[in-house]
């Protein structure tokens, strides 16, 4: 084993800062966007792109992020994320109008698929070799995803009060400078391999990823059965199609087909997506339920998270690595999805005339024990299993499946909230019902997801080089 880099736990900082802001650029112009609309003249239905261009920019390109990682360096990838990340600030700050406004949010969120994955690369060049390091190293890293998005909820509600709307995007442009500054210094020069770029296959999968959570976040307004719906759904699956055919013909594809062999790869994926398609309603009807029913402001709701996130940060960074060393990763993962499962169950009895003690703060504190236990392990669980020139590629994938499910599941919990009251604002006790509907559909979700996650993982079996090591045989289970 090569002797440690001296750096690797300022580096971590650094990759740790770049998920945190990433994550915070989803949840921070939520409390900004009644001034954008305002200012920018936006309409009701087109206010909702503020957030969705991001969203869409981000779930589509992952996988490209990850492949261009493996190919041309993670370090430089990395760093060409951030100055389209800052770019993309600017633009957003500075917009005049409705279009321009979106167009920055898009830029944005392909600075951050180009971050997203290549962190997760260099992250692995630093810590993949120590088996005692990695799972503290990705407790860090893990960390930063929860807390960032509690974050942009309570700084956008700082920046609502004191400041002005295009704040929430200027505070990008001087952190990312800080990070490029020193990536030269902290982050190590990991190779890319020369071959040739899938343009074919990138454009397909990015096309056919954009499209469906294009169609995904629009169902709700438009009608899931609606024939714009059904063509957009039915236009993804085509594209989607296209790539998986043309990653069969080619000789160097943007995923080789080869890495679906990987043990415990499309298990983990698939909890993922699960864990993203309860974890993200949760979050996001918790915060509506504090603000429309309990009536606290958009500072005093971001405080409201803070004790969840907190426990997530704690229990990551001191408790986690420890199980993981100790059980391996899929007993954590379904129990986890377990333990969030119950955590939303017990949200799903808010009350009209509740309050935060007996309504949020029980149900959140359980729900971030459920997140602590899955999202490290099912991290480590898919991409513990490739090769080096595979890491970004399967950071992409992982990445994706979570932004995916995110968004499937939000779409579809707001088309349940919806349908049991959630959109009868100033009535009380129609948007309890429709918020409780969320969460009981969450709830399903993660127990599903507990429940496939003990049919499609697998604990692999020891090897003589394992055997040595009993940390590193459990941190691969």
């Amino acid at each position: 084993m090569s002797s440690p880099d001296p750096r690797r736990w300022w580096a971590l900082a650094v990759l740790a800062g770049a998920q945190f802001m990433v994550i915070m650029d989803t949840s921070i112009i939520g409390v900004a966007l009644p001034e954008m609309q305002r200012d920018l003249g936006f309409s009701p239905g087109g206010l909702q792109w503020v957030f969705n261009a991001y969203v869409v920019a981000l779930g589509g390109l992952l996988l490209l992020g990850g492949r261009l990682s493996d190919l041309l360096g993670a370090r430089r990838v990395f760093a060409a994320g951030w100055v389209t990340l800052i770019a993309g600030s600017v633009v957003a700050a500075a917009a005049g109008g409705p279009g321009v406004e979106i167009a920055g949010r898009a830029i944005q969120g392909v600075g951050s698929a180009l971050i997203t994955p290549s962190s997760m690369t260099l992250l692995m060049a630093l810590f993949g070799g120590r088996p005692k390091e990695l799972p503290k190293a990705m407790a860090f890293y893990g960390t930063a995803a929860p807390a960032g998005g509690t974050a942009g909820v309570f700084l956008g509600g700082v920046i609502a009060e004191w400041l002005s709307w295009p704040w929430v995007f200027v505070i990008y442009v001087p952190i990312g400078l800080l990070s490029l500054a020193v990536v030269p210094a902290l982050l190590p020069a990991v190779p890319g391999r020369r071959s040739g770029l899938d343009l074919a296959g990138a454009a397909a999968v990015t096309g056919g990823l954009a499209l469906a959570v294009y169609a995904i976040v629009q169902a709700p307004g438009k009608g899931w059965t609606s024939a714009a719906t059904l063509l957009e759904l039915g236009g993804a699956i085509l594209l989607l199609a296209a790539f998986v055919a043309v990653q069969r013909a080619l000789r160097n594809p943007l995923m080789p087909l080869r890495i679906w062999r990987t043990p415990n790869l499309a298990g983990a994926n698939l909890a993922m997506t699960l864990l993203g398609a309860a974890w993200i309603p949760m979050w996001y009807f918790l915060n509506l339920y504090l603000q429309q029913v309990l009536g606290y402001g958009a500072f005093s709701s971001g405080a409201a998270l803070v004790p969840m996130t907190a426990l997530m940060m704690v229990l990551m960074v001191g408790v986690t690595g420890r199980l993981i060393a100790r059980f391996g990763t899929k007993p954590l993962i379904a129990t986890g999805l377990a333990v969030l499962a119950g955590g939303l169950a017990i949200l799903s009895a808010v009350s009209p005339t509740g309050n935060f003690w007996a309504d949020v703060l029980p149900g959140s504190l359980v729900s971030a024990v459920g997140m602590a236990l899955v999202f490290i392990p099912a991290m480590m669980a898919a991409i513990g299993g490739v090769g080096p020139q595979d890491g970004g590629l399967a950071s992409g994938i992982v990445n994706t499946t979570y932004q995916i499910g995110s968004a499937v599941g939000l779409a579809a919990m707001t088309a349940l909230a919806t349908s049991h009251g959630a959109d009868r604002l100033g009535n009380l006790p129609a948007l309890t019902d429709g918020f409780q509907a969320a969460f009981v559909g969450a709830a399903i979700v993660a127990l599903s997801g507990a429940a496939l996650a003990l049919v499609t993982l697998r604990t692999p079996r020891q090897t003589p080089a394992t055997e040595e090591d009993p940390a590193l045989a459990k941190t691969a289970a």
